[in-house]
């Protein structure tokens, strides 16, 4: 049996607070491994802390300059040579959602290519293992804690599903702050092998209030959209939800996309939805759709689907208010200036990435670290399949070449 095997067997058998110990036995039995070790990404993408029996007996590492947090950062394994050891540093990663680095410590002469490229598949099956295995314990969400969070934040953080997506056709990436006191506003999305359907969601309230609010919106919009039913009436469905619990007294904004992965067409609802920022062949513009009602404000609202399409090369930024109008220490709004400058600025990061950066600059513009309202970024690349990759026609004007948020005004000459 072969080092990969082994890992994979011992993964499956051990109970689910072991995963790192039975890793750790089989490593050290087949590639001489002096010493592995488990990090996982704290909820503010900030540092790196080590899975351990609590307390925690080690101190945490930067995401931002330590070779462990560089191996994070760009997704490849990264080695440092120590005295008689080479120690390589794997991305642990699940279809494209980072959860942490696996650490391992090699004799220098068994450090080859081949068994680096071994311990990187083993590092993603240990990806895979871990998400299975929080269902069961609470090992591995303890260590992403580098601070205590709320309640309120609490049951945010466990209806999100994931931080990250990747597939052939797109890739996702996404970050909510303050980390550890968000409040309301949330993104989901589910995909089949023709689908992607995507919510970003805008709460509204404070605490445990805009927690419980949106966590119905979520369910309510999941139970519809499981049945298999248009967008439109998932919207419907999750609106009757909301007001039958709180008779117009509280609602919140949504923004449901339905990407059809052959084509590229989206189906779209606007119910009084976060902002949508496009950027195309380095032309950053606004995506605006026929505002409808938010959930929950009325009884029995209508919703209606709009179309648009997106294109390979597509990048979609969706932002709450918390992004979009917060404001700086003399009062001025962020804006769709600043938001469109900073999006040609982060063009090359991945989108599991581009979020935290345009996050970490809305920081200095707000001259404090902690924001007063939620603060959501979504980032989706759009990739299309290879079959899509010639132009689609665009039936919908805002898919010609959008007009840079940032471009000096036209003469009127």
């Amino acid at each position: 049996m072969n080092g990969y095997e082994e890992a994979e067997r011992a993964l499956r058998a051990a109970p689910p607070h072991d995963l790192l110990d039975a890793l750790r036995r089989v490593l050290t039995r087949h590639y001489r491994a002096q010493s592995v070790e488990l990090l996982m990404a704290d909820y503010g993408l900030t540092v790196l802390q080590p899975v351990s029996v609590l307390p925690y007996t080690t101190e945490p590492l930067s995401v931002h300059n330590s070779p462990q947090g560089r191996a994070f950062g760009a997704q490849e394994p990264v080695h440092e040579e120590q005295d008689q050891a080479t120690v390589v540093h794997f991305p642990v990663t699940v279809r494209g959602d980072r959860l942490g680095v696996l650490t391992v410590a090699l004799p220098t002469d068994a450090c080859s290519a081949t068994v680096r490229a071994e311990l990187a598949d083993i590092a993603e099956m240990l990806a895979h293992a871990v998400t299975v295995a929080e269902r069961d314990t609470d090992l591995y969400l303890q260590a992403r804690r580098k601070d205590r969070l709320t309640l309120a934040a609490e049951m945010q953080w466990q209806l999100l599903p994931g931080r990250a997506c990747s597939r052939d056709e797109y890739a996702i990436g996404a970050q909510l702050e303050p980390a550890y006191a968000v409040h309301g506003d949330n993104f989901d999305w589910s995909a089949t092998a023709d689908h992607l359907v995507l919510t970003v969601t805008n709460g509204m309230g404070e605490g445990i209030d805009a927690a419980l609010l949106t966590n119905l919106t979520i369910n309510a919009l999941r139970n519809a959209r499981r049945a298999g039913i248009p967008i439109a009436d998932q919207a419907a469905l999750a609106d009757q939800a909301v007001f039958a619990q709180h008779q117009g007294n509280a609602y919140l904004s949504v923004l449901l996309l339905d990407f059809e992965l052959a084509t590229g067409r989206v189906q779209v609802v606007d119910a009084g939805s976060p902002r949508l920022l496009l950027l195309r062949d380095g032309a950053v513009a606004p995506v605006d759709f026929d505002a409808q009602l938010p959930l929950g404000m009325f009884e029995e609202t209508d919703y209606t689907a709009q179309e648009f399409y997106v294109r390979p090369g597509d990048r979609l930024v969706f932002v709450s208010d918390g992004v979009h109008a917060v404001a700086s220490p003399a009062g001025e709004a962020y804006g769709d200036r600043a938001l469109a400058r900073a999006i040609n600025a982060t063009r090359l990061l991945p989108p599991a990435e581009m979020p935290r950066a345009v996050l970490r600059e809305l920081t200095g513009h707000r001259g404090r670290p902690v924001p007063d309202d939620d603060a959501l970024i979504v980032c989706l690349d759009w990739y299309g399949r290879p079959a899509d990759r010639p132009a689609l026609s665009d039936p919908d004007p805002h898919q010609g070449r959008p007009t840079p948020l940032d471009a000096p005004p036209r003469d009127p000459q």
